[in-house]
This record gives structure tokens, sequence and C-alpha cells, in this order.
């Protein structure tokens, strides 16, 4: 395979790499598709022909999976890839008032990036984190309770080159560098920042203190059978529930803020 103009030898390999990894090969492309995204900043005709010749499919193909899923992009990415939920919860919240704010300070419409390279903005039909509306993520990270005021902070704070870090996550890298993790090349930040915060808390406090627990796989409860109640045990299997790294930092953060 010679070195086309984005896909050079080096990614080629890693694209083999990643296709190697699953008894199908072809089970390999969402992943190779998001490495071609961490080289190019986009999905370009080079990366989908390459997808194709690893994977011994057409590209149509691979352009077919590409021009489905939003994450995968047409057009270049800037630095940073802001999110803004504009779904229902976080619209009444105040997500429709983030976004026209930031597109007002960037100067950019949906899916437009900056002059400067730095920001794209998109608005998002759902970041899955009710519980801490507003909230826009940038480079697929979190960040929670937003104001016009705060994002606007936070995109200035990006643009500047200082650090960012998600609030319930790690550091912000830059979105080429997020691409290449979800290609499968870890960063070594996945334990950075706090695993989960009271919001996300609340609903096992409530199974502890009423005794409820999940039902166990092959029970009897999966089969739409009626089973006589056993709080000592569930119970018991809510309190075995491994989240004391979650709890602590819930405190910690409670304790910062009293």
């Amino acid at each position: 395979m010679s070195a086309t103009h984005e896909i050079d030898d080096a990614t080629y390999a890693e694209l083999e790499q990643i296709a190697a990894r699953y008894p199908e090969a072809r089970s390999g492309l969402l992943p190779m598709l998001h490495l071609v995204q961490s080289v190019a900043g986009r999905i370009t005709p080079e990366g989908i022909e390459a997808c194709a010749d690893v994977l011994g499919i057409s590209a149509a193909e691979v352009s077919g999976v590409a021009t489905f899923y939003t994450m995968y992009k047409r057009k270049p990415v800037g630095d940073y890839l802001v999110g803004v939920c504009t779904n229902t919860l976080c619209a009444v919240m105040g997500g429709d008032l983030i976004f026209e704010r930031l597109k007002e300070h960037l100067d950019v419409g949906n899916d437009e990036t900056t002059a400067d390279g730095a920001i794209t903005l998109e608005h998002i039909e759902c970041n899955a984190a009710c519980d801490y509306a507003p909230v826009m993520m940038v480079n697929w990270e979190f960040m929670d309770n937003q104001t016009p005021e705060s994002a606007v902070q936070v995109v200035e704070e990006l643009r500047s080159g200082a650090e960012v870090r998600s609030t319930r996550g790690p550091r912000i890298c830059t979105w080429r560098e997020a691409e290449r993790v979800l290609a499968g090349f870890p960063d070594d930040r996945a334990d950075e920042g706090p695993a989960a915060g009271p919001a996300s808390l609340a609903g096992l406090g409530i199974a502890r203190e009423r005794g409820w627990r999940a039902p166990e796989t092959g029970s009897p409860e999966l089969d739409g059978h009626d089973v006589p109640e056993e709080p000592a045990q569930k119970a018991a299997a809510a309190s075995e529930a491994d989240t004391s790294r979650a709890e602590s930092e819930t405190i910690e953060e409670e304790v910062r803020d009293a």
C-alpha cells in the first residue's frame, strides 16, 4: 500500500491493527473511521478508500456508514468540538440560550468552525446527562450545569490554550486526540476526574434505603414471575456495589463547596 495524501503507511498499519482485533474484520470499521479523523481531521476520500482496502469491501459501503453517524465529519473540525444539548430538558433549562450566545460570541452557525480553526460549534439532540442540564460537551467530555456566561468562558479558555477540565472527566484534549482514543488507542486519562456526582448517585441511595436490587441473571424475575421480596438480601446486594470512588469524590466536592 503506497502512502496517500493523508493516510500514510503508519496509519494504514494501524487501520490493519484495528481490523485484526475483531473476529469479523468489518466490525472494526467504526474505530477505523475515528482513526481516519484523528489523522485527517475529517472523513476524507483517501480515508474511505483505505478502510475499504483493509476490509475488502467497497468504498460505497464505507461511505454509507460514515454518512450515517453524526460523529463522523465530512468537513474539517476545529481543535475543539463544542456540542450544546438543545433537546427538551436542556433546552428548557437554558440550552437554547447557551447555543444562541455561543453562536453570537463565536460568529458561527451550527456545524461551523471559527476563523482561527479553534472551535467547531454544533447543537446535539441529547448528551445523555439530563441530571446535569443544561449540558454541553467539548470533544465528547461533559461540561455540566452550564450558563451562557460559563459556556463563553469555557470556549475562551480553550482558545487561549489554558488547561480546561471536564466537570466529570479528564483534562480536555484536542479533537484529533480524542478521536484517536475512540479508535482504541488510550491516552491514559481514563481515571482522571470524578466518576460521578450527587445527581448520578441519588438513585443508588434510594435503592439502598428501600432494599432494592437488580434481578440476578437467570432468576425467575427475569422470566416475568413474581418472586417474594427479600429485603435483607436486596440491601446487602446494594451495599456491596462498588461506588466508593464516586462517593468519596462526591463528599470531597461537597466539602469544597461548603
